[in-house]
């Protein structure tokens, strides 16, 4: 188990890649804070799944486009575990609409929940991993949207775009605490955000057209990207992006 005695902070954490983030960071040995703001049996259901591998996770309820409730976040891991080593910030949203018909409302909701709860959460999470003087992994959950567009989702694009930044800068200036900061970028990936298009057969065979490997990604082939960033065996990676896409941000129709 590679991080036996680590201390992760998943936002976002009881579903999606959240989850599987949560289930495979407590595979490798961490105990756990999973962020949530609804479901909280969901998140019930995954402690006992933590407990079951034999590594501990409490569910904290907090809004991530706070500052006060990220601050709750690690807060909660220091109280209950002693440290922070791992801050995952994957909460994230969109509203699928365009540059023409975005609300002021759907700007904000996305940028919050997307962007300046990575910014603070690293901002936070940095300080405490600085005070212990060990280090530490800021991980953001981007997408391929942080380079790639995405016409008909441009809040989503442009929140991306902005963790992409702030996974760099951040990665440089925390570099000299020992505190790595690197992003990893999901193409598609079947979580309920993509139901729509999972339960649409045209949508799903056009979207797998366009992906080399012919698939979605599966949950777990995000997770263990994250665990091994988490690791001693990314030491030296920081201030950059790993693309999990099979693919498709390559793919081209030829000429």
């Amino acid at each position: 188990m590679i991080l036996k005695g680590k201390v992760a902070i998943v936002t976002g954490g009881n579903s999606g890649i959240g989850a599987a983030i949560v289930l495979e960071l407590a595979r490798q040995g961490a105990n756990i804070v999973i962020d949530y703001i609804s479901h909280p049996e969901a998140t019930d259901a995954l402690e006992k799944q933590v407990a079951a591998l034999g590594d501990q996770a409490i569910g904290v309820e907090a809004d991530v486009s706070k500052v006060t409730d990220l601050q709750k976040l690690v807060d909660a891991a220091v109280q209950k575990f002693g440290r922070l080593d791992v801050m995952v910030n994957n909460a994230g949203v969109e509203t699928r609409t365009s540059v023409l018909d975005t609300t002021e409302e759907q700007y904000e909701k996305v940028l919050e929940i997307n962007l300046k709860s990575a910014f603070f959460g690293t901002q936070i999470a940095a300080k405490q991993m600085i005070k212990q003087g060990s280090g530490g992994r800021v991980i953001n959950i981007t997408s391929v949207h942080e380079d790639w567009p995405m016409p008909g989702n441009i809040a989503y694009c442009l929140s991306k775009g902005g963790v992409r930044m702030l996974t760099r800068t951040a990665g440089v200036e925390l570099a000299k605490h020992n505190v790595l900061v690197v992003g990893v970028a999901p193409g598609a990936v079947a979580t309920p955000i993509n139901l729509t298009t999972m339960k649409d057969p045209k949508l799903m065979a056009k979207l797998n057209a366009a992906i080399p490997l012919g698939r979605m990604a599966k949950p777990e082939e995000i997770s263990s990207v994250v665990a091994f960033l988490a690791s001693d065996a990314a030491s030296y990676m920081t201030a950059t992006t790993i693309f999990a896409d099979g693919g498709m941000m390559q793919q081209s129709p030829g000429l």
